[in-house]
């Protein structure tokens, strides 16, 4: 059974998953520079760890998917920290569909839940 406080956790993060996947979309890189921790890092598909800086750099550029949307979609908060996988999929750039995975974890700080670390896979 959850507590009030975990439900609104729980609440808080799926808000914050739903708006990492439309800032991913968006290139929206003013989502991510409220959200992210300043130490925040990134494993890329390509293997490439990235920081905050070079991740949001990145983002800024058009996505070149469409139709990127999140399922499966487990969010495991546990304190003062979460972890949230998911699945996502998409459609390329020539249209083909696309899948993936990601883990991401936040931590509250100050009160407030920021990401601190990802890591994406694509299949």
């Amino acid at each position: 059974m959850q507590t009030a406080s975990a439900a609104s956790d729980t609440d808080v993060l799926n808000e914050l998953n739903e708006g990492f996947i439309r800032a991913v979309q968006a290139s929206d890189a003013a989502w991510f520079e409220a959200n992210l921790a300043e130490d925040f890092l990134n494993s890329s598909p390509a293997g490439a760890l990235e920081d905050r800086a070079a991740f949001i750099a990145r983002i800024a550029r058009p996505a070149g998917i469409s139709n990127f949307a999140a399922e499966d979609v487990r969010i495991r908060p546990m304190g003062d920290i979460a972890v949230i996988h998911g699945r996502t999929t998409y459609l390329k750039p020539d249209a083909r569909p696309g899948a993936g995975r990601y883990t991401d974890v936040w931590a509250r700080r100050r009160g407030r839940w920021l990401c601190v670390a990802a890591h994406v896979t694509r299949g």
